[in-house]
């Protein structure tokens, strides 16, 4: 499939410019025999989202989680990289307490503007464009929603939503079917 294959090749790509110990680290990229292939560390633990199955989590993980997700997005957006797809499965603890922010395929990777910031809203290397929904419904931002171009700001809402829901114990936007979700995040 090779839309799969330009998503793959840009999550391979947009990791492996990172270099953080919270964001996962990709060591080589290839093909081999037509098949394409990612080396990255291997990692021992859960993802946040198994360990959210208990419920909340004590209030100094929460803290120390949230510090180490705000040091990877930070790092990741320093290098004009805009995650776009941040939620619990997306964020892996290892056997010794370390966060890492997994899969950088729907990764948005920016410009900077003159004096203005980071600019998204030109199309990314796995051929999304602007105007089109990318994502997981309960962690987009309102931009993503409404299919507008995204920026660090997207991935702060998502970590926003993420905090809550290991501080609750609860998702932060949850309804019965996906457009009443929607509508509760617009």
């Amino acid at each position: 499939d090779a839309d799969r294959l330009r998503r793959f090749e840009q999550e391979a790509k947009a990791a492996g410019v990172l270099n953080h110990p919270n964001i996962t680290a990709v060591y080589d990229i290839g093909s081999h025999e037509d098949a394409p292939y990612v080396v990255q560390e291997l990692l021992e633990g859960e993802t946040l989202r198994l360990a959210l199955a208990g419920g909340k989590l004590p209030q100094r993980k929460v803290i120390d989680y949230a510090l180490q997700i705000a040091h990877g997005l930070s790092a990741a957006h320093d290098k004009g990289i805009v995650h776009r797809d941040l939620k619990p499965e997306n964020l892996f603890v290892t056997n010794t307490g370390r966060v890492k922010i997994l899969d950088f395929g729907l990764a948005k990777l920016t410009q900077m503007g003159e004096g203005s910031g980071p600019q998204t809203n030109l199309p990314t290397a796995a051929g999304t464009e602007p105007g089109m929904v990318m994502g997981t419904i309960g962690y987009m931002s309102p931009e993503q929603i409404k299919g507008k171009p995204a920026d660090a700001r997207s991935d702060i809402f998502s970590f926003g939503a993420i905090f809550y829901e290991m501080i609750s114990g609860k998702r932060a936007f949850h309804a019965d079917s996906a457009g009443e979700t929607m509508a509760a995040i617009l």
